[in-house]
């Protein structure tokens, strides 16, 4: 299913395929368009050898039951019946099983795991991915047993089907090239499970483990709907589990399970986008303090005064708002934006300059764009030029305005064409170095 939305999100179906031909194990990869309760998503089935995956419930059909055999598991060697779980890890219940699994039911060990994926020509981090999801489902696999890491047999995931997923899994998210996968709650579904030593309510032991620490619900739906497998992809991949983001959507893909269920579609949904937070991170953020009061009895005159001496004194900005305050009188609301440390100083200047009583203090978040000074040259002077930027690049400029009041004043030239000058200089990159 994860296969399928990276797909249908845009992850080139021929990297996904070259990927499965790299592992060298006889399979590939049969991708089509299906309905899943009303919504079109893609299909990925792993073929092995020509034959499909089968879903549990067909796959439990076909085999008749159960079949007698030995593996070797932990160690020793036991004799009991072949079940359909031992068809998966022990008491672990990934969703797919294929006539070939049903042949490889002693599987394989970690280490000839690795093997297959260290000669694959496949990225570094993919393979380093794609181990660790096989690790992560190990060490819950052991757990489970009590035994060694290292002597735990992986059957169906140890599969080629399951090694395609895996590896595949991991080659289509580093294709996907975000910066992290976020994981909403997981419905695990309900019901029993079969294992090898009777039935387990869903999720399974291993799915338990494996999602230790993730967000989880059941919706009431009696099937397994996440399985070892799944949980050790997203024990991996996602980086966090949460609601969806505030993100700026891109696009968006729909991978479907095979089976169909009556009024909930069987898809695993794919968002892509840029996060909220991608903004902020691309400009410098402070906590800044914000001092209020209202004046309505303060003469006009000393308004101007009291805006000057508080940017004197260090304030990052100083305003007044027209307000209309109690018993219908005209005031101006008097804010003052500082670095927190001032706060006191200036709050002292506004008590004794205005005829305030009370001054409100708060502190906020804001975001600033990267900013630097350089000089142009204009036929009437130099003049400095606020340059702000984002990401590295100049999205906005500006003259400075003292430098441009005096020019004006000093050469008698109206002020609009000494800052259009100073302008034109900053474009034809006549700075000062």
């Amino acid at each position: 299913m994860f296969l399928g939305a990276l797909v249908d999100a845009g992850v080139s179906a021929e990297l996904l395929e070259k990927t499965v031909a790299a592992l060298n194990l006889g399979a590939k990869l049969e991708i089509s368009k299906v309905n899943r309760s009303g919504i079109t998503a893609t299909k990925v089935d792993v073929l092995v050898h020509g034959e499909k995956e089968l879903p549990r419930e067909e796959f439990w059909e076909q085999s008749h039951g159960e079949h007698s055999h030995s593996h070797a598991h932990g160690g020793h060697s036991q004799q009991h019946s072949h079940t359909e779980e031992e068809q998966r890890t022990g008491v672990s219940a990934p969703e797919k099983h294929s006539a070939h699994e049903h042949a490889d039911a002693h599987g394989r060990t970690l280490n000839e795991i690795r093997e297959i994926i260290g000669r694959a020509a496949i990225s570094e981090g993919a393979k380093k991915t794609a181990l660790a999801i096989f690790s992560a489902l190990g060490t819950a696999e052991a757990k489970i047993h009590n035994s060694e890491l290292d002597s735990v047999h992986f059957h169906e995931v140890g599969a080629v089907d399951a090694i395609v997923d895996i590896v595949g899994a991991a080659v289509g998210a580093e294709a996907l090239g975000v910066d992290e996968i976020v994981c909403s709650p997981l419905n695990v579904g309900g019901g029993m499970v079969k294992c090898a030593h009777g039935e387990f309510p869903i999720p399974a032991p291993a799915t338990v483990e494996l999602l230790k620490g993730a967000p989880v619900y059941s919706s009431g739906i009696q099937k397994e709907l996440v399985t070892p497998t799944g949980a050790a992809i997203v024990k991996v991949l996602a980086k966090r589990f949460g609601a969806f983001p505030e993100m700026t959507i891109e696009k968006s893909g729909y991978g479907a399970g095979t089976r169909d269920f009556t009024g909930h579609p069987n898809v695993v949904r794919l968002t892509i986008g840029e996060a909220a937070a991608a903004l902020a991170s691309k400009t410098a953020q402070e906590t800044i303090a914000i001092l209020e009061a209202n004046l309505d009895d303060l003469n006009p005159q000393v308004f101007g005064y009291v805006m000057d001496r508080l940017l004197e004194e260090g304030a990052l900005d100083v305003f007044g708002v027209p307000v209309q305050m109690k018993k219908n009188r005209p005031g101006t609301l008097l804010t003052v934006l500082c670095k927190p440390e001032d706060s006191a100083r200036l709050t002292h200047i506004v008590f004794a300059e205005t005829s305030t009583l009370g001054v409100r203090h708060r502190l906020e978040q804001r975001q600033t764009l990267a900013r630097r000074w350089v000089i142009v040259c204009t036929e009437w002077g130099d003049v400095r030029m606020k340059v702000a930027s984002m990401n590295g690049t100049v999205s906005h400029y500006a003259p400075e305005y003292e430098d441009c009041r005096k020019i004006a004043s000093e050469r008698r030239q109206p002020l609009k064409e000494v800052m259009q000058a100073a302008m034109q200089a900053y474009l034809r990159g006549q700075e000062k170095h």
